[in-house]
């Protein structure tokens, strides 16, 4: 059984704990000065900024990444796994940071959050960066005409009992191996950023956290719950938004997250990420690094 220490790797940032609306969060910081968010995706934890924090932090930003429940080194509840709730833990956390608002930036299932912090808690958000991740109502378009491609069928068999989550820790996470190398350009990831998700999925309760959010997403179709947050997704939101996605991924394809600029009122901007597939932050980051602190140095607001 993996442990986690075994996740708090040593770099150029520090490792801390931070409570927020009596949930303890682990996050990794480095540099001062506005702060910005990011938040992971499946199936990986905040390792996957590890090549933004310093580059934030040396581009004069306080650069924070956190697991989010049900991940890493932080709380691991029994329930709370809806964007509402998730969106709300990172709204939290930024206040517990002692900050008003913050960039937010999210890949995948960070992104989701991302939108919906945007149109949740908006005074928390000053402008957001997406990656890998179509607009909420978008994605519920693709799913509904069956255009996701491998992110659908994946939903799909996450709605089934115990068996996913024991396919995700079988033969020391394996198959998290095969799902980062399915998923990505050839020649990702390197050993170490395998290694180190394997072990982060092996953590107890991690797999079953990790697995809520998707089986959320495809349940809620029909419920109440679930159409009064898209209701409240449909409308515009009203801060400047980068949009970066791989130009090889398979498992969100670009044309499922094109279109998602109908639901921002205001700047947008969309970079396709040549040679990289679902996790263009990590396979491609000077490219993504470049793109994010020149938008995030521009105050100044684009045409959209």
């Amino acid at each position: 059984m993996a442990e986690e220490s075994a996740i708090m790797v040593e770099g150029p940032w520090t490792h801390r704990t931070v409570s927020a609306a009596g949930t303890r969060f682990h996050i990794a910081e480095a540099g001062t000065g506005p702060l910005v968010l990011l938040l992971h995706g499946f199936p990986q934890f905040w390792w996957s900024w590890h090549h933004q924090l310093p580059a934030l932090a040396e581009a004069g930003f306080r650069a924070v990444a956190m697991d989010l429940r049900g991940y890493g080194g932080s709380d691991k509840p029994p329930r709370g796994y809806d964007p509402i709730t998730l969106a709300s833990d990172a709204a939290g956390l930024v206040r517990a940071l002692g900050e008003a608002d913050a960039t937010v930036v999210g890949h995948a299932t960070g992104g989701l959050l991302g939108w919906t912090m945007a149109s949740y808690f908006p005074a928390v958000v000053r402008r957001l960066a997406v990656l890998s991740t179509p607009h909420p109502a978008r994605l519920r378009t693709a799913l509904l005409a069956g255009t996701q491609g491998r992110a659908t069928r994946h939903m799909i068999g996450y709605q089934l009992p115990m068996l996913p989550e024991r396919r995700l820790r079988a033969h020391e996470a394996a198959f998290v191996g095969r799902m980062l190398r399915r998923w990505s350009r050839p020649g990702w990831p390197d050993p170490v950023t395998e290694q180190l998700c394997r072990e982060a999925m092996q953590l107890p309760k991690v797999a079953h956290c990790a697995l809520e959010p998707y089986r959320w997403l495809i349940r809620s179709q029909a419920r109440p719950d679930g159409h009064r947050y898209m209701r409240r997704m449909r409308r515009p939101i009203r801060m400047p938004v980068l949009h970066l996605h791989g130009s090889l991924d398979s498992f969100v394809p670009p044309a499922a997250a094109r279109g998602s600029g109908r639901y921002v009122d205001s700047s947008y901007q969309w970079r396709l990420i040549q040679g990289a597939g679902h996790f263009p932050h990590q396979e491609r980051p000077e490219r993504v690094g470049s793109l994010l602190t020149n938008w995030l140095r521009d105050t100044d607001e684009w045409d959209v």
